[in-house]
């Protein structure tokens, strides 16, 4: 289970300390931190730009772009959301607060 100091690694999966900058399991540089503090401000702010991106825009995929899911932004943009439905099931997520950026750290309203 995670806790607030670590993160995932974008290679392999394993946890690792959030401010590791190799993972010490497959030698792959980390990108830098997308987010810093952890004010419940911050965090709201966080999910509620998140969430109106996918909702005005979520079509060409700008919420995952903005939470660092730039692949899945790129395919999103390309299939249009995957018809929408991707894009609602991504909205239904954001809402319910079970939508996670590109370090493993969940989105949701505080």
């Amino acid at each position: 289970m995670k806790g607030e100091s670590q993160k995932y690694c974008t290679d392999c999966g394993n946890l690792i300390h959030l401010r590791v900058e190799i993972c010490p399991y497959c030698g792959i540089r980390q990108p830098p931190p997308l987010y810093h503090g952890n004010g419940a401000n911050q965090d709201s702010n966080r999910w509620l730009i998140t969430l109106l991106l996918c909702w005005f825009v979520g079509i060409l995929g700008i919420h995952r772009f903005y939470t660092g899911h730039t692949g899945i932004g790129i395919i999103q943009l390309l299939t249009l959301g995957g018809c929408g439905i991707w894009t609602l099931i991504d909205l239904i997520l954001i809402i319910v607060g079970n939508f996670r950026d590109a370090e493993g750290n969940l989105i949701k309203a505080r």
